[in-house]
């Protein structure tokens, strides 16, 4: 039963999580004496999701069904943003393929001079995707460059400025000073496929591989120890590939970086069953971390920062993965070191939930690779 119950857990998993990549939009703000100039990127699969683009529900979406639904897709972002009292008009449209698929982009203009920090009223997707956030930077003439964080969700301490509609957005998110250390937290988390791979390494974390089979570690230090040795491998890794992809000196498309991350799971969790590495885990580990890297900087890579702001983000961003990173590992080991001397502990938590891994990631695999949807919740 608790095999099953693992198996049964890992695959809502698997619903839940089709793709890695989160739900974000991007907006340039440039204030001016002569008036306030916005660009918006939306992805076009939230925007899918949302409206239902694709009309004649092939999977892809053209340039026809695009341009069809540009007054659907003005009609529905336009009253979810608000800056300061701006009465936004849309100016122009296109679209733009970015690293991660292809984003609507809204053209905004406004006669309104924005004299400080504009507070923003953003409410985009928040009926249907509570872990959509916006990035904001916002330029003004001979100040320094300020970025937001928007979070459909928070509920500013006073209401926008003329925001008494209900047409307009009811929500803000003030600048944080450590936005993007949260931001790094929230992708650790919600990146489920980063989890999934870090709990096939942890399972067999409070064992002994012997001749004889798997044995329970009698003290809590042999099992952090390794643990500690692994994560590191994991953190250093996928925080080089994660400052090279950010700053644009290596790029590789999500095409193959997400099945190649389904792929490091399957073998992750192969290994714990069956042995096939000839090298010690944690160089394996440091492989491995390389690869999920490159899933982390999609937030980071858009943003065309300055120097001095880009170092101060790709830090937090950084952190607040490795403390949600430390969240997951801690919980876990404990956890795990409790049921070690349990009978069944070999069976039904290595060998089952590395089964159920192997399971998702080969789902997670094919949907990425085919781009169709294996699950049906």
């Amino acid at each position: 039963m608790a095999r099953w119950l693992i198996c049964i857990g890992l695959l809502l998993l698997a619903g839940l999580a089709e793709a890695h990549k989160a739900s974000d939009s991007y907006l340039q703000i440039d204030a001016s004496e002569k008036g306030t100039a916005v660009r918006w990127d939306i992805a076009l699969r939230d925007l899918d999701a949302a409206l239902d683009l694709d009309t004649n529900e092939d999977g892809q979406l053209t340039w026809g069904e695009v341009k069809s639904a540009w007054p659907r897709i003005e009609a529905y972002a336009l009253p979810r943003l608000k800056i300061d009292s701006c009465v936004l008009r849309p100016s122009g449209q296109a679209l733009e393929r970015r690293n991660d698929g292809a984003y609507a982009v809204l053209m905004l203009t406004s006669d309104c001079v924005v004299t400080a920090a504009p507070r923003i009223g953003y409410s985009l997707f928040s009926e249907i995707d509570p872990t959509h956030r916006g990035i904001a930077k916002v330029q003004r003439a001979g100040q320094p460059l300020v970025l937001s964080m928007l979070d459909p969700g928070r509920i500013a301490a006073a209401p926008v400025a003329g925001a008494a509609s209900a047409a307009e957005p009811e929500h803000a998110a003030p600048t944080g000073t450590w936005a993007f250390l949260r931001e790094g937290i929230r992708h650790i988390l919600g990146g489920y496929d980063h989890v999934l791979f870090l709990l096939c390494l942890l399972l067999p974390s409070v064992m002994r591989r012997t001749p004889e089979g798997w044995r329970p570690v009698d003290k809590l230090s042999q099992a952090v120890w390794p643990v500690v040795g692994i994560v590191s491998a994991f953190t250093v890794a996928h925080s080089i590939t994660l400052g090279l992809a950010a700053l644009k000196l290596v790029s590789l498309p999500p095409s193959f970086i997400e099945p190649a991350i389904a792929v490091t799971i399957i073998l992750a969790a192969l290994d714990n069953v069956w042995p096939i590495f000839p090298v010690r885990r944690v160089v394996v580990t440091f492989f491995f971390g390389l690869i999920h890297g490159f899933g982390f900087a999609g937030v980071l890579g858009e943003l065309n920062l300055p120097p001095g702001e880009f170092a101060w983000a790709l830090f937090q961003f950084n952190l607040g993965l490795e403390l949600g990173q430390l969240m997951i590992v801690v919980c876990v080991t404990a956890l795990l070191f409790m049921l070690r001397e349990r009978q069944q502990y070999s069976g039904w938590v290595i060998r089952g939930g590395s089964y159920a891994a192997i399971v998702v990631g080969v789902v997670w695999l094919i949907e990425r690779t085919a781009n169709v949807s294996l699950m049906p919740f």
